[in-house]
């Protein structure tokens, strides 16, 4: 590194680009991703500095994420249908992930937070966590482009056990449903949409899945196809548990 960089480089920065393998060119950027708002609320005013904190690049960070994770599950599971594909991305681009990604590489300790947050805990916290995995997303793609962004996604965010690399997250859990059910000698499942919220460019749907009058579960998706796989694994699991 070049020395007169390096003793300019905030040691939040410099922590960060030596956990995930990447340099920046514009240093501000990562500085940014690393700032949350409550750093902000404390120590500036007057609202053109409202929009250093990283709120902004997590939007666009779950954007790019999708994405790339999109491109990946195409490339590598190409016979899978389009529901199967939507729950093994959901696990990949879900919060629960996103935080094992940040304790992976000890994000907490590169934040900037404020005091305030700094007492509540807030460089353990999960959503705040999970948060700025987005935010430095982005500003990798911002500062190096798509193929950066890409390298970060494929060589830390995918390496981290999920259902990237698990193949019961790839399983039909509808038909795993009904083949437990039928061992068990339950009645078959039924599926019902319960309700569906949002515009239509952007609808999420609520499917139950019950079996018989005492087993029920419901459970989200952005199709009918995703929420009811969903729906059939928790109640599949459920199941199985209770063996």
């Amino acid at each position: 590194m070049d020395e007169r960089r390096e003793a300019a480089l905030p040691t939040s920065v410099a922590q960060l680009e030596a956990r995930i393998g990447y340099v920046f060119t514009d240093t501000r950027l990562a500085l940014r991703a690393l700032s949350h708002s409550s750093l902000n609320s404390e120590k500036r005013f007057g609202r053109d500095e409202l929009s250093e904190h990283n709120e902004q690049l997590e939007f666009l960070g779950d954007a790019v994420l999708g994405l790339i994770v999109s491109e990946y599950l195409l490339r590598s599971f190409p016979d899978l249908p389009e529901g199967q594909l939507s729950i093994h991305k959901s696990r990949i681009v879900s919060a629960a992930h996103l935080v094992s990604v940040a304790q992976s590489i000890d994000l907490g300790r590169c934040l900037q937070i404020g005091r305030g947050e700094e007492l509540s805990g807030g460089r353990q916290k999960r959503a705040l966590l999970a948060d700025a995995v987005e935010a430095v997303l982005a500003a990798i793609y911002l500062d190096g482009g798509l193929e950066a962004a890409r390298r970060f996604v494929e060589g830390i965010i995918l390496t981290i056990p999920t259902a990237a690399n698990d193949s019961t997250e790839l399983r039909n859990f509808k038909a795993l449903l009904q083949e437990v059910a039928q061992r068990r000698g339950l009645p078959q499942p039924v599926y019902q949409t319960v309700k569906s919220d949002g515009p239509e460019h952007a609808k999420t749907f609520t499917i139950e899945v019950l079996v018989g009058m005492e087993y029920r579960e419901q459970a989200a998706g952005a199709t009918k196809k995703e929420a009811g796989q969903l729906a059939a694994r928790q109640l599949y699991e459920r199941l199985v548990a209770a063996a």
